[in-house]
């Protein structure tokens, strides 16, 4: 166990996988995403093949170490933080793009600071990069998915924050694989109904 600020001992492997939620090896690369209450969104990602690690915690905001009771105060707290799931991968395995497309068609990306009943800034659509490159590959499946929801005639506009990841800070160990833990635990992910199919590559 590893002992972390504020929020305790946090376990040092994956409830699912057995791989570690802190070393990763040097052939992977991470996006942060954001889907509402983390528990459903991290199940969502530890199923895709290629995926290596999930970790439950928060990003986005503006102040540090956050802990999921001051996560939860929303709009009382300035430049609040995000429930989010670091996703960590093996791009031999799974390409960025189709992790993205997962992120797409798991929520509602116009719903802003809610997503179904939860309510609240923590509960934001958000992508959050360790690159630039990543970032505009973010932005511009963005603007692709805003296309194909007009096409079904949505005319709700995408919400989702995309930008570079500040820092991500992990959520209490409890979190951490909670559907896994707790099988038949609240799962409040519900998409759109539109495919996201992937972009052709420029």
């Amino acid at each position: 166990m590893r002992t972390l600020p504020k929020i305790g001992p946090v376990a040092e492997t994956h409830h699912v996988n057995g791989n570690s939620l802190f070393e990763f090896p040097d052939n992977t690369n991470s996006i942060t995403f954001g889907l509402g209450c983390f528990w459903g969104a991290e199940r969502r990602f530890w199923e895709q093949k290629g995926v290596w690690s999930t970790q439950a915690g928060y990003a986005g905001g503006g102040y540090p170490n956050p802990t999921y009771e001051e996560t939860c105060k929303g709009a009382s707290m300035k430049n609040q933080h995000a429930e989010v799931v670091r996703v960590v991968f093996d791009p031999s395995e799974v390409e960025l793009e189709s992790l993205i497309q997962v992120f797409w068609e798991a929520h509602d990306p116009t719903q802003g600071d809610r997503q179904g009943n939860d309510r609240g800034p923590q509960y934001r659509s958000a992508i959050y990069t360790n690159t630039e490159e990543d970032l505009a590959i973010a932005r511009s499946s963005r603007d692709f998915y805003q296309a194909e929801l007009k096409k079904s005639n949505i005319n709700s506009v995408i919400t989702t924050e995309i930008k570079m990841l500040d820092e991500f800070y992990y959520a209490e160990d409890y979190h951490q694989q909670y559907l896994s833990k707790n099988p038949w635990g609240y799962c409040g992910l519900k998409g759109t109904g539109v495919s996201c199919p992937l972009p052709p590559k420029k």
